[in-house]
């Protein structure tokens, strides 16, 4: 009897601890809950035809399959799980089609994220494929630190990272392999 007199302190205290505990973690589970809010869209859309104009010209076309519109959140984005097909026209109509399997547009940095199986083609013959590039709405812009591939009539190379702007007549890349033909 004395040895469990001496323990009683004890073992009262594991007991109130241990209630506390799973009281805790039944409160715990509430409010988890409760505080639980699910990351929607605010709109979505299916079969997308986007057609951007300025002072009545067409500057591009996008489609998609499907379309997300997050401009509910903080950081608004626009996402293309299904993938896009882009047109983008310069001011004398020259096209540049870009495809890729997955898009994101982020609002306020006017940067589009395309990834997986990226595929940019010039009108002029010039392609470069990558699995992931980001394009600078505002500079019309296109970079990447990924590993890509650029061919045109003449040469083809290889490399990894790479920036250019819309038309390819800036091209500038990093790590580059492959037989380039120069006129200097």
């Amino acid at each position: 009897m004395a040895f469990f007199k001496k323990y009683i302190p004890f073992l009262s205290l594991l007991i109130i601890i241990a209630s506390m505990v799973l009281g805790c973690e039944s409160n715990f589970k509430e409010v988890h809950n409760n505080d639980y809010s699910e990351f929607v869209p605010s709109g979505d859309a299916d079969q997308v035809n986007l057609k951007y104009t300025d002072s009545g010209r067409i500057k591009s076309i996008l489609v998609s399959p499907k379309m997300f519109d997050y401009s509910n959140v903080d950081f608004a984005f626009t996402e293309f799980p299904k993938g896009v097909d882009v047109t983008i026209y310069d001011d004398k109509g020259k096209k540049t089609f870009i495809r890729s399997n997955y898009a994101v547009s982020y609002k306020l940095t006017n940067i589009i994220d395309l990834q997986g199986k990226v595929k940019i083609t010039s009108e002029a013959g010039q392609i470069l494929e990558t699995e992931q590039l980001f394009f600078d709405q505002k500079n019309q812009w296109f970079y990447t630190e990924k590993k890509f591939k650029l061919t045109d009539a003449a040469n083809s190379s290889t490399g990894q990272g790479i920036d250019f702007s819309k038309d390819f007549k800036t091209i500038n890349s990093q790590r580059i392999q492959g037989e380039i033909e120069s006129k200097e």
